[in-house]
């Protein structure tokens, strides 16, 4: 059995958090989703998520606010506890890149609203269009990609 480094495992968060935060997502989220992606049960509670992270509980509030509402992790009661604990999604990726198609719809719908509006032959009609193309290729994509990713997850050794 491996022996878990406290060491690496502050590393791991602080650089993975890093390159979230870059990506676009607020820092003391990447820093919080992170650390309960770092834990061996994918859960964790306020108060640990503040010891670990060395943070105050309103940090840990905030952005496990933000994580909750793009539902990156849901809260649970810990059992026999008023205590909340934070916890990852099952399949975390997957469900994540699949509520974004819904909004890949929701937004080349608009866009061919959009550009049904204005007029599809002026620039900006045209460059709506192009963009509500793209999103109809990517949704496209992303669906063969998904059912590839199920089929190859099936084939590795996972728990």
């Amino acid at each position: 059995m491996d022996v878990r480094s406290e060491e690496a495992v502050s590393r791991f968060v602080e650089r993975f958090a890093a390159q979230l935060t870059e990506a676009g997502m607020q820092r003391m989220a990447a820093r919080v989703f992170a650390r309960l992606l770092a834990s061996d049960g994918g859960a964790m509670t306020s108060a640990e998520l503040s010891e670990a992270l060395r943070i105050s509980p309103a940090a840990v509030s905030g952005a496990v606010a933000y994580l909750t509402q793009v539902t990156m992790v849901s809260r649970e009661r810990e059992p026999g506890s008023r205590r909340d604990r934070y916890v990852l999604h099952n399949e975390l990726w997957y469900e994540t890149f699949t509520r974004r198609d819904q909004v890949l719809t929701l937004f080349e719908k608009t866009l061919r609203d959009g550009a049904a509006g204005i007029g599809a032959d002026t620039p900006a009609g045209a460059r709506m269009t192009e963009t509500a193309a793209f999103f109809e290729f990517l949704q496209s994509e992303m669906h063969a990609m998904m059912a590839r990713w199920r089929a190859h997850r099936a084939t590795l050794d996972l728990p």
